[in-house]
């Protein structure tokens, strides 16, 4: 504690008060010396008239400082006016005393006493008129915050000057700014979850209804060729794994969404891995007629990344483009290296992606009326995962479209985030 005293002792309001005091009456002590070229003992005499004032006044002050008059106050306009009017009084008597101590003449000491009053009573009509413009700000700042607190977190404060309430009216903006914007994101929040109820309920419901209802046909044994039952089984298999790939798309959301996508980064050959993509869609793409292509530029490989969640990117983009791209159309892979990383393009011929679906085609559960509908498959989440997994690697992706066809893009830095 000692330790400290030294440091922060002229942070305590009554130490800076007593050293203003003293250098006010040093200052007073100098003036009188130049103007008046006094004796010595009257210029003793002045000093000791001046120490004694300054203490009497100084003692005045702190007293009401330490009695916290200002505390009590009903409002700031009367302790403003409680501050000129204690200031009014101490320089009343101050003056008055140092007049009637050194003034001779009757008829003096009374003008001066005039004059004293008079100054002190323009100076509380003047008081009492400036702090009517601080009050009313404060007012405004209160009526401000009460319309906060009621749910209008539209309310903005008008900023005027520089002063310590601008800056606090400033602040309030900011304050109002982030709330709305809290409020904005708890409303897109709770949607998102209305909707991730909705949705997934939909995507769950209707494979566990084709999988009770090719059950109940086998246990009631609706089904006697060798042939049906198989073409059931096989619908059923298909069901199931629609809904594991859901579950799995629900679970990695999840992951993105907690911050706990673990990345396992090491250097891996993007070009082998583009490769397993493209033979993995080769029979799909063969079955539907369009040709899937794939290229990667000298001087990609290797890549610090996480192969598997790379390649689970790299799927969702193929996949997303076979999907939406007619019969002789193709899908192209292109990999090239760029100065701090390297871009990774999934181009298709299909029908492209409405202008109003493109910002929200990475969002979760977005299905616009091209580029993501119930016909053509998929639970919305693909291009949601695609994203969380690049941003995850520390980049970026997007998505371009034309008439003709779509263009998906990622980056991938050389150090990731």
């Amino acid at each position: 504690m000692q330790d400290e005293m030294p440091r922060n002792w002229w942070q305590l309001l009554p130490v800076r008060y007593a050293t203003g005091v003293l250098a006010i009456v040093a200052l007073s002590l100098l003036i009188f010396n130049l103007l008046m070229r006094p004796a010595f003992a009257d210029f003793g005499l002045m000093a000791l008239f001046l120490s004694i004032t300054a203490l009497i006044s100084g003692l005045a002050g702190y007293g009401s400082y330490r009695l916290g008059w200002m505390q009590r106050s009903p409002t700031i306009r009367w302790t403003l006016l409680g501050g000129y009017l204690l200031s009014s009084v101490l320089t009343f008597m101050n003056v008055w005393v140092i007049a009637r101590l050194m003034f001779f003449d009757q008829h003096d000491l009374l003008l001066a006493t005039v004059l004293l009053l008079f100054a002190g009573g323009i100076a509380m009509a003047l008081g009492y008129f400036l702090s009517s413009t601080l009050t009313d700000r404060i007012r405004l700042l209160d009526r401000a915050a009460r319309s906060i607190a009621s749910g209008d977190l539209e309310t903005r404060l008008p900023v005027t000057g520089s002063d310590e309430l601008a800056v606090l009216a400033t602040t309030f903006n900011q304050m109002a700014n982030q709330l709305q914007e809290a409020a904005r994101k708890k409303e897109e929040l709770e949607a998102l979850r209305r909707d991730l109820i909705a949705w997934a309920g939909h995507d769950l419901q209707t494979p566990l209804t084709s999988i009770q209802a090719i059950l109940e046909a086998l246990r009631d044994g609706v089904v006697e060729e060798p042939e049906t039952a198989q073409r059931y089984l096989h619908t059923a298999q298909k069901d199931v794994r629609a809904l594991s790939a859901l579950i799995d798309d629900l679970f990695q959301m999840a992951q993105l969404d907690a911050g706990g996508l673990s990345l396992d980064l090491e250097h891996n050959s993007l070009s082998d891995l583009i490769s397993d993509t493209l033979e993995s869609f080769s029979q799909l793409a063969a079955r539907q007629s369009v040709s899937l292509t794939g290229s990667v530029s000298t001087g990609v490989d290797p890549v610090m990344m996480d192969a598997q969640r790379v390649g689970r990117v790299l799927n969702n983009l193929v996949s997303n483009a076979l999907r939406h791209t007619p019969p002789g159309g193709s899908v192209s892979v292109h990999a090239a290296r760029r100065p701090t990383g390297v871009r990774v393009d999934i181009s298709d011929t299909g029908e492209g992606i409405h202008p109003a679906d493109l910002p929200h085609v990475f969002e979760r559960f977005y299905r616009g009326e091209k580029s993501r509908s119930r016909s053509t498959g998929g639970a919305g989440l693909g291009l949601a995962i695609a994203r969380g997994i690049v941003e995850a690697h520390g980049g970026e992706i997007g998505v371009d479209s034309q008439t003709g066809g779509a263009r998906f893009f990622f980056y991938l830095p050389d150090q990731p985030g």
